[in-house]
């Protein structure tokens, strides 16, 4: 399979069948180009404005979902196509090269520059490529993360909660779509995060926690499948019937941790050591974590416990934290949309 190599401008979302492309972007100081592989696949059915958009990497060193994305590359058969798919398993190439979260070029984080800027650095460059070819094109957008080596997870889809009921539910419908055992309704004041500019466009959009470590999780891979599969039929965009390997329905739970008491930050650089298993379900005042102060080995560790009965959601990943960071997450329980 050979890529055609192409501006932002160049690529067509509009034609029927299917193109593979690599979208290039300048290179901040070399006489070179960072070539983003982007793969449109339109079918008989595709309206203007509707489609499906997954993306890997938007983190350089969440693995996942550039896995699970490159085989939907050979999977996705372009019969079955309705209407439009557009697969990006590494968006952000800078980083991911590197194995890094943020773009080596200009030490940006990618997930805190949207809506990007045309002028900008390649980073903010590449926010832009998304903002004004990409997502004119969908109306699902699927951003897969997982933990990196900042924390560890149990297998999430990520949704904010939306004031729009029509746009909550279908966001619920869509997460539950993963498989994972928990959905989770994040905080949304951080400024610039992908998932928040493609909501605010009136867009069904789920983000994931699917691994950690820099690792390739056997369970992330197939719930990062099973979730872009299901949108695309759910949404009539893909013929078949919906996946179901993972977590059933009947056992998934969603919880908030949008509480800023769902989250411990460390009060100094410290080593973590969990108390409890990931996803397990916790009591207020349950001891769930120590932070050991080795500048002061003869005292006893900080315990920290649940602020009120809930899951375990996030873990620090690497044992040694630094002052603020989040080193672990309670997530409450939370009804589904009806």
């Amino acid at each position: 399979m050979s890529r055609a190599i192409v501006s932002p401008e160049g690529v067509d979302f509009s034609s029927p069948g299917r193109r593979d492309y690599f979208v290039k972007l300048e290179h901040t100081t070399l006489w070179a180009h960072h070539l983003i592989p982007v793969t449109v696949i339109v079918g008989k059915d595709a309206k203007p404005g509707k489609g499906l958009v997954a993306i890997g990497s938007t983190h350089g060193d969440e693995m996942e979902g550039p896995v699970a994305i490159k085989h939907l590359l050979r999977e996705i058969r372009t019969e079955d196509v309705l209407g439009r798919i557009i697969l990006v398993p590494v968006l952000n190439v800078m980083a991911f090269r590197a194995n890094r979260r943020e773009s080596p070029d200009d030490g940006i984080n990618l997930n805190r520059a949207f809506p990007g800027e045309a002028k900008g650095s390649v980073t903010y460059r590449l926010a832009d490529f998304v903002t004004r070819f990409l997502f004119p094109q969908v109306h699902v957008c699927l951003d897969i993360h997982a933990g990196g080596e900042v924390a560890r997870f149990p297998e999430t889809a990520n949704i904010h909660l939306m004031k729009d009921p029509v746009q909550r539910k279908a966001m619920e419908d869509c997460a539950r779509g993963f498989g994972t055992r928990f959905v989770m309704v994040y905080q949304n004041l951080t400024p610039g995060l992908l998932t928040a500019l493609a909501e605010d466009l009136g867009k069904t959009t789920v983000g994931t926690e699917m691994g950690w470590g820099r690792a390739v999780q056997a369970r992330g891979v197939s719930m990062s499948r099973q979730g872009v599969l299901n949108a695309a039929i759910r949404a009539g965009l893909l013929r078949g019937e919906p996946v179901d390997r993972n977590c059933p329905a009947a056992e998934q739970v969603m919880v908030d941790t949008s509480d800023p008491a769902s989250n411990f930050l460390a009060p100094y650089d410290a080593v973590f050591e969990p108390a409890v298993e990931l996803g397990q379900r916790v009591k207020k005042g349950e001891r769930v974590a120590f932070l050991h102060d080795y500048d002061r080995i003869d005292e006893a560790p900080l315990e920290l416990a649940a602020p009120h009965d809930g899951y375990v959601i996030c873990q620090a990943w690497n044992s040694r934290v630094i002052q603020g960071q989040v080193i672990t997450q309670i997530g409450k329980p939370m009804e589904w949309t009806r």
